[in-house]
């Protein structure tokens, strides 16, 4: 089975210039739908599942093989080469944001701008470092989920959608959550959790946006800050947005300021 085929893969859009979408923890490439079509006059639309999520091929997921993102960056470089796909703009949201990371480090060729919707390289607090929870707080988040998945789910997804005015928003998050394989659920929590990432973000040479919310249950403000002042070419936008998925909650302020980016001329 192909790559593209492997992982659902949707392509859209008018334009030369490919702009490739990955999905959060949970989710599916569906939960971009509403920003989607501000890039389709002018970008051509690359959307995927990731390996266990969505319309992807569920068999394909190994837990020795994802036990960790390098699993996920794998796929996104044999989906771009695939598809014959180079210098691409990546947007990944959440721990997809990681994921574009890794490969903007390994593979500079195929990845020439990144924009990371709310993401975070560690959600664990160390030292001067905020990530926003202690280890002991994700150790008892992940045996929640390991005893009651979907009972997390319902709990949870209106809170990371974080939109009071919109309850069909967190809906829609938990159907998703609901609709992953618990098993595969459980297991990519922890890599998702009590991943750290941070000594990578660092080697990004490619310009990169970081959109955060102005409050996000998830990531604090001091994550984007730390994300900039720590990595070559980063620049941050916070958007007058609440929740950790921007890109399903306030689509218009999401997609405006990713234009607003990719307009912006790459110093020679």
């Amino acid at each position: 089975m192909r790559p593209s085929e492997r992982n659902a893969v949707s392509i859209n859009g008018q334009g030369d210039t490919p702009v490739v979408f990955l999905h959060g923890y949970g989710c599916d490439s569906g939960m971009w739908r509403a920003i989607l079509p501000a890039f389709q006059d002018s970008f051509r639309t690359v959307a995927y599942d990731l390996t266990g999520s969505g319309r992807s091929d569920a068999t394909a997921y190994y837990p020795a093989r994802y036990a960790s993102l390098t699993a996920h960056a794998d796929d996104l470089i044999a989906i771009l080469e695939d598809l014959d796909l180079r210098d691409v703009i990546a947007i990944g949201h959440s721990i997809s944001a990681m994921t574009i990371g890794l490969d903007a480090t390994r593979r500079p060729d195929l990845i020439g701008r990144l924009v990371m919707v709310c993401p975070s390289p560690s959600y664990i607090d160390d030292g001067n470092y905020t990530g926003g929870f202690t280890k002991a707080d994700l150790l008892d988040l992940i045996d929640v989920l390991d005893a009651n998945y979907l009972g997390w789910a319902r709990q949870m997804a209106p809170a990371i959608i974080g939109a009071a005015s919109q309850p069909e928003l967190g809906h829609l998050l938990t159907d998703s959550f609901c609709r992953t394989d618990p098993d595969i659920a459980r297991h990519f929590a922890k890599v998702t959790f009590l991943q750290d990432h941070r000594a990578e973000v660092k080697d990004i040479a490619q310009p990169t946006l970081i959109l955060q919310c102005r409050d996000d249950v998830l990531v604090p403000p001091q994550v984007g800050d730390w994300m900039v002042a720590h990595m070559p070419d980063a620049s941050l936008t916070v958007l007058d947005a609440t929740g950790h998925c921007p890109h399903m909650s306030a689509p218009a302020l999401t997609a405006d300021a990713i234009m607003r980016f990719l307009r912006t001329p790459v110093a020679a």
